[in-house]
């Protein structure tokens, strides 16, 4: 494995194995897993990331990636393949569109999203990008 997989699979395995509650880090059951497919490679990947669901068919996840300088692999797959799925701990599987935000829909997504997560707000004090926020809308 790689050290991708070493931090992510464990994560993976608790979320699957207890309905979507993961008390490792303290993630709650605030994750999704998105699964999506690599934008060079092709492959199949499955990915941990915050989802805050803002109703029935609708989640925002943000690539903060903890603050780094770089946006995360999947962010970039995501814009290459924007039909996707995710799992949520009470909806199961569901296909989903990504949409990258941009301008206002992505400021008043993203001070949405660091209300229900403030410790974004610290990822953003680390990096000098603008952190990308992407609705997830149901298919």
């Amino acid at each position: 494995m790689s050290g991708y997989d070493d931090f992510n699979q464990p994560i993976i395995d608790e979320f699957r194995a207890n309905g979507g509650t993961v008390a490792t880090n303290g993630f709650g059951d605030g994750l999704v897993l998105l699964h999506h497919t690599g934008a060079k490679s092709g492959a199949e990947r499955v990915s941990p990331v915050r989802g805050l669901r803002i109703d029935d068919d609708t989640w925002l996840v943000a690539a903060s990636k903890g603050g780094a300088p770089e946006n995360p692999a999947w962010y970039h797959n995501l814009l290459a393949h924007p039909d996707v799925t995710i799992e949520t701990g009470d909806a199961g599987s569901i296909s989903v569109h990504a949409e990258n935000l941009t301008g206002a829909r992505r400021a008043d997504a993203w001070k949405t999203f660091t209300a229900a997560s403030p410790g974004f707000l610290d990822y953003e004090k680390r990096t000098s990008r603008v952190i990308p926020v992407i609705e997830l809308r149901r298919r």
